[in-house]
């Protein structure tokens, strides 16, 4: 955690085995997710019933990137408890958060520079020669721009690369400019 983690407690007595569990709950979140910015619990006992014994809120704010995580729990009159449902709350919420970030992030292929090497227009493919010197097979399909029939060999393209069974193909081909 790049903020160490606060503690608060209100209206209880201080106690050191309420706080280290606290704590032992916060570090099963961090092996969980690593990427826990700060953490904040309060722990409060503000109401008094007449009937009942006393009723526990927790509260606690997990800092993620680019979010907060905020759980509330009221009226419990075990603290452990109230910490048991609280934290389960909390890493319910940030299971949602890590299977959104995992499945927002996209990781794309960088662009690569080459040049139209050969074409077969019969057959609708063509060979692009990287600029490491690596060759890319095409077909029609992954022309993108001008269309396939109006390239040329020796073009400049930009492309991205994918290595499928037969090795490396050019994948989204843009002509550059013509060669000329």
């Amino acid at each position: 955690m790049q903020i160490p983690l606060q503690i608060t407690v209100r209206d209880v007595p201080k106690s050191d085995a309420v706080e280290a569990h606290i704590r032992q709950k916060v570090e099963k979140l961090e092996e969980f997710y690593d990427k826990i910015i700060s953490c904040r619990v309060v722990v409060e006992a503000p109401h008094r019933h007449k009937h009942q014994g006393k009723q526990y809120t927790l509260r606690i704010d997990i800092g993620v990137p680019g979010h907060e995580i905020v759980v509330n729990r009221d009226h419990h009159e075990d603290v452990y408890v109230a910490l048991r449902d609280g934290f389960d709350a909390a890493k319910r919420q940030l299971d949602e958060y890590v299977h959104r970030a995992r499945r927002e992030t996209k990781v794309h292929a960088p662009e690569q520079l080459g040049r139209v090497l050969r074409l077969s227009r019969e057959e609708g493919i063509g060979f692009i020669a990287g600029d490491d010197g690596s060759e890319h097979y095409f077909s029609r399909e992954n022309v993108a721009s001008p269309s396939f029939d109006r390239l040329s060999e020796g073009d400049e393209v930009r492309f991205i690369e994918e290595i499928a069974g037969e090795g490396a193909q050019a994948k989204r081909i843009t002509v550059r400019h013509h060669a000329g």
